[in-house]
């Protein structure tokens, strides 16, 4: 039996992008009190709040997707065990 195991905990690259996301996301780097222009209605640090939040909520689900192995091996083994009884 082979151990397929992913450790993204210990990607220093995965943690940094999302400490990106979750710092920029506050817009506390723009001018204080600004609100001009308007986007849609919304002034425009809205507009980038929303922007990295979604960015913040695609990583994620990236990261689930693609850097978590999730399935445990003895629940691969009795799928692989399943699919070979039919």
């Amino acid at each position: 039996m082979h151990k397929n195991i992913k450790e993204p905990v210990k990607k220093p690259w995965i943690w940094v992008v999302m400490g990106l996301l979750v710092l920029f996301n506050a817009p506390w780097y723009l001018p204080r009190g600004s609100a001009e222009p308007f986007i849609f209605g919304f002034p425009y640090w809205a507009v980038i709040t929303i922007i990295l939040s979604l960015a913040l909520c695609g990583y994620i689900n990236w990261l689930m997707f693609s850097q978590w192995n999730i399935v445990e091996d003895v629940e691969e083994k009795s799928d692989e065990e399943r699919r070979s009884s039919l």
